[in-house]
Parts: structure tokens; C-alpha cells; sequence
């Protein structure tokens, strides 16, 4: 009998640890910063380079870069999305290399979003 209460009570105060410590871990929690990428107007590269970048790098449809390449094109810069740092940093990598490659000085870059 004494062996059953040991138990029982050995059980009960398991489950009250593990639930005390499942609430401190949730609490713990934060989501991961955001960061913007940004592309920048220049004198050289095309316009058809840009719509080009935002659907192969950035995904966006075909209405979605021409809309995006006439906002850089007017204001020189768009935000072209909201990322988590690593997505972001390998976007812009990928976008500088592909610009690169084809002889263009396209900018891009990333910085925390605000809060």
C-alpha cells in the first residue's frame, strides 16, 4: 500500500513539472524578427530585368512584378517583400548574383522590419 501512494504521488507531482515547465517554454517564445527587402531604381538595368528578378527570385506573378518594376521605376524603390532574416539574405544574395551575371549594378537590400 505504501509502495501504491509512493507512486500515485510520484505520478502527480511528474505531470505538475511537466506541465509548469510546457507553460514556461510557451512564454518563452517570440516570433522571429522580420526583415523587408527593398530594390532600388538604376539608370542601367532593364525593365524587363527587374519583372524578370521579381518573378524568378520574389515569386510574384506577372501583373504583380510589371506593377512592382513601374512602382521602383517612379519612386526608386520598392519593398518587394517580407522575409525571415535568412530568406531575405539568400533573395537579395540570389538577385545581386543573377543581376551580376548579366552586367547590371541592380541594388537590393534588407532591414528589419519596424515594429
Amino acid at each position: 500500500m505504501e509502495v501504491w501512494l509512493f507512486l500515485c504521488t510520484f505520478v502527480a507531482s511528474m505531470a505538475k513539472e511537466q506541465s509548469a515547465t510546457k507553460e514556461r517554454q510557451r512564454t518563452n517564445l517570440k516570433e522571429p524578427r522580420r526583415y523587408k527587402v527593398t530594390i532600388y531604381n538604376d539608370d542601367f538595368t532593364t525593365m524587363e530585368f527587374v519583372v524578370k528578378i521579381l518573378k524568378v527570385v520574389f515569386f510574384k506573378s506577372e501583373t504583380e512584378a510589371q506593377a512592382l518594376m513601374l512602382q521602383v521605376h517612379h519612386s526608386d524603390k520598392a519593398v518587394v517583400g517580407i522575409y525571415s532574416y535568412d530568406i531575405a539574405v539568400s533573395k537579395v544574395n540570389k538577385a545581386t548574383q543573377m543581376a551580376r551575371n548579366e552586367g547590371y549594378p541592380l541594388r537590393l537590400t534588407y532591414e528589419p522590419e519596424e515594429e
